[in-house]
């Protein structure tokens, strides 16, 4: 019966999502982003309906509207940029990787919405791609990284990466912790089968611009991990 359920759901998040990648193409032509935007928030929050899942979020006012932030969050699935796109208040973009801009349809649809592609297995070009992320978050725009760099095979959180955390402590953006629960019951790494659950987005209060300048890039990735750590729910 759950081989059923996770069938019948792959196909409507499949059609759903092809809908979904054509209308934000397109949007991407014809409006501007400040438009569009908002709209492609409601939709990818309308995938995780679909997905039979409910999504609570909890500690939004720590993210003050119009501020900019480096939102970073532990990596458990591949729903995770949708999710928290969806769900973070404002216009936000992530990294994600490279690979997946060579993916037909979806890596032309996630370069024009501003995400940035990392290669985990080159130092120059995840450097290349940090420096991208430092002058988007300079010039205003939020971004999600995912510090882990890939995601869990056990439900808990493998050591952080420290380039990103060498990246902002050279820019004036404070970060803002997230733990995610329930992604791991939804769906893991190495299975294709989809478990509907409940999820939960914890925002953690900012770490500001003057505390980071007070760790050093290793120090920071540690307190940044176990703020992380502190916020996602034990099963």
């Amino acid at each position: 019966m759950k081989n059923l359920v996770s069938i019948f759901i792959w196909i409507l998040v499949i059609l759903y999502a092809s809908f979904f990648l054509i209308f934000a193409l397109g949007c991407t032509y014809l409006f501007p982003v400040r438009i569009y935007d908002p709209l492609l928030k409601k939709m990818l929050r309308f995938t995780f309906f679909l997905l039979g899942s409910s999504v609570e979020m909890e500690g939004r006012h720590y993210a003050a509207p119009g501020a900019t932030y480096l939102f970073m969050a532990n990596h458990v699935s591949l729903f995770d940029l949708p999710l928290l796109a969806g769900f973070i208040p404002g216009s936000v973009r992530g990294v994600e990787a490279h690979s997946h801009f060579s993916w037909p349809l979806y890596g032309w649809v996630t370069k024009r919405l501003g995400n940035i592609p990392i290669n985990r297995e080159s130092i120059q070009q995840s450097v290349g791609s940090m420096r991208k992320v430092q002058s988007l978050l300079e010039s205003g725009h939020s971004m999600i990284i995912l510090p882990e760099g890939h995601r869990t095979l056990d439900g808990q959180t493998k050591p952080f990466k420290t380039l990103p955390f060498a990246m902002v402590k050279q820019t004036n953006t404070g970060i803002i912790p997230i733990g995610l629960s329930g992604l791991y019951d939804l769906k893991r790494k190495g299975s294709w089968k989809i478990s509907p659950s409940k999820i939960k987005i914890s925002l953690g209060p900012e770490i500001t611009k003057d505390q980071i300048a007070g760790f050093s890039a290793p120090e920071l990735r540690d307190y940044v991990q176990n703020e992380i750590a502190r916020l996602i729910e034990k099963p």
